[in-house]
């Protein structure tokens, strides 16, 4: 068996075994390369690890690192209970700020897996709080941080980017940007009408869901009681304020003597910060900012800008901003460095590693004359937007445009197919896949969900997702290649 098959197979294997045991896919192709290329290849320890992508590395750690000192002091929570605040109680507004917001992190250099697990358990709350839909609101997570996946400054932009650039393509970064972000706002837009975005609309605004089981107990208890119901334990409800929220709910003497219609502890008046994960109808003194609050988003503008306008690299960048903030609070940043996404860094350079060995193997030009030889460039670009977005949805999405978009270079290099359009349409069918149960992004859905029954939720984002594997390539294809308006 050649080298270049040798190394296909075992691509496969390990795709196969990374989705049936919980081992690491960065793991298994830093073995495969290190097997592969001794044994089937005869390549040099030096040669191996000279495929080693240290740049992404730094990039990868520097850009988590900042995302994980933002969360241990609150800044991103403060984001998102800030942009609920705007709406102003609006139910209808809150998915699309999740999806805004998601949608923004990811854009700005956040790995996708991150920006789930900082936000869904965020965004759940909120959808136990205010009687949304899970699903909507678990999916307005996952399309958000895919339609802002491939900005030129996120991890998976600059995967592909840097891919095309090496291979000598036409990149059009704004079109790889733009394709994803309307594919992603337009599945948005269909889940929000689907998963009850219309009684949404017609509920208008809202006071919080669960302060209403706990009101119309009391108001059955007040019916149900005579006059004699002492003051300590249910406060005069005549003439409260309307603006004020229902009191009719029986205060402990030990927690709040007044016989006022003076709220809880557990709902503090309109001027207080809400806790965490809950949205806010206060005024502006919940969503004051500490100082180190304010610091961190300084630093993640600055590192907008210096990456943006002053075309600085964003790993350094983005490590020496965490630097400089994990300098001005040791304490509240302490940790920060346990919270990087270590199995995202380990599968996404162990797979990049692995596919230089294929390309100093000879396994790209290999595969490139396979595929011409099928002889229809179009049918061809369309199994390899299915093989993408198959294998992303049970594996990941960095993983597989890690190896496919190499592997498509001597397709793209013959000059049939626009190389702009079909990057982007592969790219698309491997990232709006991710909504997956088994894909990173959807495990972590399953894994924080509230609202709905886990094994509910679980089935109808595995029917979902699927519908996405069957449309999603297929639409991606249609728009983006088949027209042949992109050169």
């Amino acid at each position: 068996m050649s080298a270049e098959l040798l190394s296909i197979l075992a691509l496969i294997l390990m795709f196969v075994v990374a989705t049936i045991f919980p081992v690491n896919l960065g793991a298994l192709a830093l073995v495969g390369a290190f097997l592969v290329g001794t044994l089937a290849a005869g390549m040099s320890t030096d040669d191996i690890l000279g495929a080693f992508p240290g740049s992404l590395f730094v990039i990868l750690v520097g850009v988590t690192l900042l995302f994980a000192i933002a969360t241990n002091n609150g800044t991103v929570d403060w984001l998102v209970r800030a942009a609920v605040h705007l709406v102003r109680g609006r139910l209808a507004a809150i998915p699309p700020v999740v999806f805004v917001i998601s949608a923004l992190l990811t854009a700005v250099g956040a790995p996708a897996p991150a920006v789930a697990a900082i936000l869904a358990p965020i965004a759940f709350g909120f959808a136990a709080e205010y009687r949304i839909h899970a699903l909507l609101i678990g999916l307005m997570v996952a399309h958000g941080t895919q339609a802002g996946a491939f900005s030129p400054i996120s991890v998976l932009g600059g995967i592909v980017n840097g891919v095309a650039s090496e291979a000598g393509l036409p990149m059009d970064y704004l079109v790889l940007f733009l394709s994803s972000f309307a594919y992603n706002t337009a599945a948005a837009v269909i889940v929000f009408f689907v998963f009850g975005g219309r009684d949404l609309i017609r509920r208008g605004t809202h006071v919080p869901a669960t302060e209403q089981p706990a009101t119309a107990t009391a108001q059955a208890t007040e019916h149900s009681t005579t006059t004699t119901t002492s003051a300590a334990e249910r406060p005069a409800t005549t003439a409260t304020p309307t603006a004020e929220r229902p009191q009719t709910t029986a205060t402990p003497t030990t927690e709040r003597p007044q016989t006022t219609a003076t709220p809880t502890t557990e709902r503090p008046a309109t001027t207080a910060a809400p806790a965490t994960g809950q949205p806010s109808t206060a005024d502006d003194g919940g969503l004051r900012l500490t100082a180190h609050q304010a610091l961190t988003l300084t630093g993640i503008v600055a590192l907008c800008v210096a990456v943006l306008a002053f075309k600085l690299d964003v790993g350094l960048t983005a490590i020496t901003v965490a630097v400089v903030l994990s300098l001005t609070s040791p304490k509240s940043n302490k940790g920060a460095v346990e919270r990087v996404a270590w199995p995202t860094v380990l599968l996404i350079c162990g797979v990049v590693t692995y596919v230089g060995v294929l390309q100093e193997i000879g396994t790209v030009d290999y595969v490139g004359s396979a595929v011409a030889a099928i002889g229809v460039p179009l049918l061809v670009a369309l199994l390899i937007c299915y093989v993408g977005g198959v294998v992303s949805a049970f594996a990941s999405t960095v993983g597989i445009l890690g190896a496919l978009v190499p592997l498509a270079v001597p397709l793209l290099s013959q000059g049939t197919l626009g190389p702009i359009a079909m990057i982007a349409a592969l790219s698309v069918s491997s990232a709006i896949v991710d909504v997956s149960p088994f894909s990173t992004t959807g495990a972590l859905l399953v894994a924080n969900v509230r609202g709905m029954p886990r094994d509910d939720f679980y089935r109808k984002l595995l029917a979902y997702g699927a519908a996405i594997v069957l449309a999603g390539p297929l639409a991606a294809w249609a728009v983006l290649v088949a027209p042949g308006w992109l050169g």
